[in-house]
């Protein structure tokens, strides 16, 4: 194989990714992303039940959808395969970890994390990724986004709690610079999307975790990979980077497939490249992953490669059937889960670390919407009702065509056909996330990814976490109900998987350092969710995006160095 030689190759095309290639572009390198999936510009994400089937990632067996799916003993993970990564998938929201929340924990004598930057650190680079995704909170106040049920629902529960409320910064286009947000409104932008098809305000649908059609999130390819590409850097897709190692006299060789849709990773033609730098930013599961698997080569790699890892407190549950009290009595509450962004506004709970009269670990409990067509799935589940109320309705047509009555029109036997829709109209699931214990371990076994990780050093959060949650379902007069896989033993499904690689003060604590680069590795470098060495407490993308604009400033700042 004949090899192309870049200043920089990035693998993995996330928050870290992402923003690595538009820096490392912007500033002159000549870059080459390597991305696994595939491109998903407006309409096509699936929603029809053979889309879906076909939109998981296996090239074994000639998937090449859009959701990862790993199980673990303990924990099974939610990650995305495709151009723009987890922005593809994930609810949104943009939140700084909490000033107090970067601990500095004794790890040799009971702590778990030790953070090596602080706030002060990361808030000019938060700045610069705000603005980039053009963050803005969900527009409450305005109709018709003030008929959003389940914000107010949220609101009002924190209100009654005494707890801290927040509408949450969102990577989503509401409306036009200088106008009134209005849903469905053509997005002007100064700029021609690497898509080079046309966005549209939120439709206020619920989609945003099945991929928005209408290009109102603003994922990762809309702003930070279009401008990496203007900007010259090579966005290669359906390339997955199997093994790479240092070369005699300083740089690597990458050695990646490239993947044909419709056929399987057996067809895949091996293809090579050298670069001065690597940035590895395949996502936590995916960047150990590879590091795990191409040991051998990194002989002077950490042995803290694994550690650290945690699921970011994620839990999720669901308030069943809200009522409110009218006339003396019980009636249904609205809340709408599938009306709006997926994710609209977060209760925060206190932490240990902000000081008396706090204890224990700090977490956020945001609404989790769902997409409009899981409201008929929804609805369906209830036969009960929907029984004996079809029934009713073949007795009155019956009556008619035996002349027993004349009532020619149906609409309000169909209309009562379909029930109170109480079922969906008054549910809503609940995000939980915060500081669980980051005490598991990724490894190798007979080449397939592991996981250590237990609920057990968790448990006190985790019971916190579900009181608050079952609280907040107290005040709608809803039914808490917990996940499915919580009730098998407890186990959790984590859509934030971090550590792995983690940062630390030398290589015996952490595989990277405080700038993102493995110790005794130069060139080498991590930028996704594996370098924490703990949660970040309220969702870690921006997060992750920061620390990416922080690394990518030493890279270019020793590039000129050499110059």
């Amino acid at each position: 194989m004949q090899s192309e030689h870049f200043e920089a190759v990035i693998v993995g095309s996330g928050f870290g990714g992402s923003v690595m290639a538009y820096r490392l572009a912007e500033s002159g390198m000549r870059v080459c992303l390597l991305e696994r999936g595939k491109p998903y510009p407006p309409g096509s994400f699936p929603r029809d039940p053979f889309g879906m089937k076909q939109n998981l990632w296996d090239p074994s067996a000639g998937l090449y959808g859009m959701y990862n799916v790993w199980s673990f003993k303990h924990m099974e993970s939610l990650v995305s395969a495709g151009l723009g990564g987890g922005s593809l998938i994930y609810a949104n929201v943009l939140l700084r970890k909490d000033e107090k929340w970067f601990v500095q924990e004794d790890l040799q004598h009971g702590g778990y994390e030790y953070w090596m930057v602080n706030r002060k650190d990361l808030d000019p680079h938060y700045d610069q990724v705000e603005r980039m995704l053009n963050a803005q909170p969900y527009p409450l106040a305005q109709p018709p986004y003030d008929s959003t049920f389940k914000a107010l629902a949220m609101r009002d529960a924190a209100r009654e709690l005494q707890l801290e409320w927040q509408l949450v910064n969102l990577a989503v286009t509401f409306s036009n610079e200088g106008v009134a947000p209005v849903p469905g409104e053509p997005i002007r932008e100064s700029d021609r999307n690497l898509h080079d098809r046309t966005r549209y305000t939120c439709r206020l649908c619920g989609e945003c975790d099945a991929g928005c059609n209408y290009g109102s999130k603003n994922t990762l390819d809309y702003n930070y990979l279009s401008a990496a590409k203007r900007q010259g850097a090579e966005l290669r897709t359906l390339c997955e980077v199997r093994s790479f190692a240092p070369r005699t006299g300083g740089g690597y060789d990458i050695q990646y497939v490239r993947h044909t849709l419709g056929q399987t990773s057996r067809t895949a033609r091996p293809e090579k490249l050298t670069a001065d730098i690597v940035v590895l930013s395949a996502g936590t599961l995916g960047s150990t992953f590879l590091l795990l698997k191409n040991r051998e080569a990194f002989p002077g790699l950490s042995r803290a490669l694994g550690t650290h890892f945690c699921g970011n407190g994620d839990l999720l549950s669901f308030a069943i059937d809200a009522r409110q009290s009218r006339d003396g009595k019980l009636a249904p509450r609205r809340i709408n889960g599938n009306y709006g962004p997926v994710i609209t506004s977060a209760i925060r709970v206190g932490d240990a670390a902000d000081g008396p009269p706090q204890s224990g670990r700090g977490f956020y409990i945001e609404d989790a919407g769902y997409p409009g067509f899981l409201t008929w799935m929804i609805e369906a589940t209830y036969l009960r009702g929907v029984i004996p109320r079809i029934l009713g309705l073949a007795i009155q047509r019956l009556k008619f065509m035996l002349g027993m009555n004349s009532d020619s029109n149906l609409s309000a036997e169909l209309s009562h056909v379909l029930g109170p829709c109480s079922r969906s109209s008054c549910s809503v699931p609940m995000l939980g996330m915060g500081r669980d214990v980051p005490n598991g371990a990724l490894s190798l076994e007979e080449g397939y990814l592991q996981n250590s990780w237990k609920i057990d050093k968790s448990s006190e959060y985790f019971g916190r976490l579900r009181a608050t949650m079952g609280a907040i379902a107290g005040t709608w007069n809803a039914t808490f109900v917990d996940n499915p896989i919580w009730n098998l033993g407890r186990r959790v499904i984590t859509v934030h998987p971090l550590g792995g690689c983690p940062m630390g003060r030398d290589e015996n604590e952490g595989v990277v350092d405080a700038w993102g680069e493995a110790y005794n590795h130069p060139g080498l470098y991590i930028a996704d969710g594996s370098v924490m060495p703990g949660p970040t407490g309220a969702n870690p993308s921006l997060t992750i995006a920061a620390l990416a604009n922080r690394f990518a400033d030493r890279i270019i700042e020793r590039r000129k160095q050499k110059a």
